[in-house]
This record gives structure tokens, sequence and C-alpha cells, in this order.
């Protein structure tokens, strides 16, 4: 079945409310460690670039004088709102990464969680080399969880689970066609060839309200994309898989969580 024009162009929309809900958020130890390798300070801005719903700006900003959160979808930004607008340095701007506004000022950190994947990687780069302030960085976040650590053995079915019921977000795609070259290898070609990784590994629990929320965060199986009796189906497929491996209603989880650091070479 062919995707209407307006989820085809908004393929977050639907799945924007079940971010905050679904996605773990990136852990304190994480934020931290980026804080003190980068000497971020309270007189320095941090920019959130495809923020989604703001989590990442709104861990940074305790740490910063001003944190802007941008994204093209006005959606994640309403969410975000309504989560985050009480903090009184953060602020939300809509945008896209090839359309930076002049008036956005200078950064002493640019942070992206996994929406570095859906952007022109190298024309990015080279537009923030000129928003980003000497000694400043640019920090790319992604958390997964290890399929050989016994607490993660129901995420091998799950993540096929939610395969099945959508095909593979363009990220994804990206990342299996020939020639798609990983996020170092992008930074090593770029005025930000220094490079650092920093990581953080958490055992936590949820259930299967947590897991459906974060299928239908995914923008391939968001409930615009499936529709409402796919969207229902798969619900019932994730509770009968958490029943299964856990019939008391808890799954325990594994994540790891990392943050590429990349920096210029006359700033290390």
């Amino acid at each position: 079945m062919a995707l209407s024009t307006d989820v085809a162009s908004r393929p977050f929309r639907s799945a924007a409310r079940h971010y905050l809900a679904g996605r773990p958020r990136y852990p304190d130890r994480l934020i931290g460690r980026v804080v003190r390798l980068c000497g971020l300070t309270a007189g320095d801005r941090v920019l959130d670039l495809g923020c989604g719903p703001a989590m990442l700006a709104a861990a940074f900003a305790p740490f910063a004088g001003e944190v802007i959160a941008m994204d093209p979808e006005p959606e994640m930004l309403r969410v975000a709102g309504e989560a985050f607008g009480h903090i009184g340095n953060l602020r939300f701007v809509s945008g896209r990464s090839d359309d930076l506004p002049a008036d956005l000022g200078d950064f002493r950190l640019v942070v992206m969680g996994r929406s570095f994947a859906w952007m022109d990687r190298g024309e990015t780069l080279r537009r923030l080399e000129a928003m980003i302030v000497p000694r400043g960085a640019v920090v790319l976040f992604d958390a997964g969880h290890p399929d050989d650590v016994p607490d993660n053995a129901w995420n091998v079915r799950y993540r096929a689970l939610r395969h099945r019921h959508g095909e593979a977000n363009v990220a994804n795609t990206r990342r299996r066609a020939a020639g798609w070259l990983r996020h170092e290898a992008i930074l090593l070609d770029s005025a930000f060839s220094v490079l650092d990784s920093v990581g953080v590994i958490e055992r936590r629990r949820l259930g299967a309200a947590e897991l459906v929320h974060r299928a239908l965060s995914m923008s391939s199986t968001a409930p615009d994309r499936l529709g409402d009796a796919a969207t229902a189906l798969m619900v019932g497929e994730i509770e009968a898989l958490v029943r299964e491996f856990a019939p008391d209603g808890g799954l325990g989880e594994v994540m790891q969580a990392t943050a590429l650091v990349a920096r210029r070479p006359g700033d290390v």
C-alpha cells in the first residue's frame, strides 16, 4: 500500500508522542562524562540538532548557559515543549540541518542522537564548522542492546517483530546500502577529525507498555505508517512476547549508550 504524501514526508509525526515513554534516555553518567571531556561550562551554548522530543537538550541544560533544541517536525517540538518547556535556558526552534538559521549563533557543543544518519553528513559538518567555537565539539549519541547478554535474550525476537511489521527506516536502509560509511569515516574526513568514544552500560527493568511505545516511536512502525489494524496486531504480538519471556511482566534490559566526541585537531 502506497503511503500518503503527508506520512512519507513526516515519518515521525505520529511517532513523536511515543518517544518519551518508549525510548530509553541517555544515562546521566554519560552526559557527565561528555561535559567533563569537552569542558562545557555555564557560559556555553549547546545545539541539539534533530532533537526529537529534546531529551538530550534537557539533559545538557543544567550544564550550559543556553540550549537550542531544533527539529523539523512540529509534533516533536510540541511534545518537547510540553515535557521540557519549564526549563528556563532551553529554547525550541523549528529547522533542518540543511537550512540552519543564520541568526542561530555560535555553540560550544552540537549534539545529536540518531538524527545524524538522516542528514547529508558531510555537508552538515561543513555548515557546523562555522558555528562551533574554538575548543568546541560535535557529539553523536547512540544506544544499543548487546545480543549476547542474557538480559537481552528477548530483544532479538522483538527486533525481528518490528522489522516484520514495518520496512526498515531510512537510516537503517542507508547503513546496509553499498557504499554506506560509518559516522567515524565521515568525521575523520571533516574538520572534526579527532575522535574520542565514551560509553556507559546500565541494567534496567521495563514492561510491555514501554516496548509498545518504543516500537511506535520508530519511523518504520509509527501508527500513521502501519494503520489501525496493523498497529493493534503488532501491539498484541509485543504483549505476547513479554508474557513469554517475563510472566511477571518485567523484562531485564542491558543498554550500552555511547557518545562519539569529534573535535578539531588544534582544539585537543
